[in-house]
């Protein structure tokens, strides 16, 4: 079953640049699939389609039914309530809790108290936090600050995890560490996962789908593939 959908997809900014070009893509519920390239290929591009932060120039991008493309701005809540997002930088609120900050997306969607505590709780239980509920950002690890992240996104059950270099900032045991967390909410909750990435030894390790984009082009779509891609001179 298709949860996104994308056909013709191309991207040009404001300033001349092409993001995307002619971008054909579809990802099945439940799957997990990393998306590589070098800088500039063209894939936060794609990452920032699929959650509405851009919208693309031409073409269709249907995301759990919902046509990115025809999405009027004061909807798109509409589909950020199908989907979290993790980012390389955390984006923690710092006078927050770790309670308080995965709880703060469900206050925002107005449930009660006694309904958001057992979400938050189980949210931080999966991602092995649930002893740090009372601890300040700045009292943790890069690594536990990223966990709380997770936390956050996975709090209202998404159909769709987007994780944007989720490892960017972290050494390479705490990047294993992040993943097996994300590769279980794949496993366990059948959260389709889609992860923009640079880190080849993650790719070449975990042996996902592999989509390499060049240049805004999709050049490669491997089942178990590994990471490659032409480095520029």
């Amino acid at each position: 079953m298709k949860l996104i959908d994308i056909k013709d997809c191309s991207k040009v900014y404001k300033n001349g640049v092409t993001g995307l070009a002619g971008l054909d893509l579809e990802i099945d519920k439940g799957e997990f699939v990393f998306i590589i390239g070098q800088t500039a290929s063209g894939k936060s591009t794609l990452i920032k389609l699929l959650y509405r932060e851009e919208k693309p120039t031409k073409g269709t991008v249907i995301v759990g039914g919902i046509n990115v493309a025809k999405l009027r701005n004061s909807k798109v809540y509409k589909l950020r309530r199908k989907l979290g997002v993790v980012f390389q930088d955390f984006k923690l609120l710092p006078k927050l809790t770790v309670y308080e900050n995965v709880a703060f997306g469900l206050e925002t969607l107005g449930l009660k108290a006694s309904e958001i505590k057992p979400k938050v709780l189980d949210s931080l239980e999966r991602v092995g936090l649930k002893d740090k509920i009372r601890v300040f950002p700045s009292q943790l690890s890069g690594g536990e600050q990223q966990r709380v992240c997770i936390a956050r996104a996975i709090v209202n059950n998404p159909r769709l995890l987007i994780c944007d270099e989720p490892t960017g900032n972290l050494d390479p045991e705490t990047s294993k560490e992040i993943m097996d967390v994300i590769e279980s909410i794949n496993r366990d909750l059948g959260t389709t996962v889609i992860m923009a990435t640079h880190d080849k030894e993650i790719v070449n390790r975990m042996k996902k789908r592999v989509i390499t984009i060049e240049n805004g082009v999709k050049v490669g779509d491997k089942m178990k593939g590994s990471y490659r891609v032409h480095e520029s001179n």
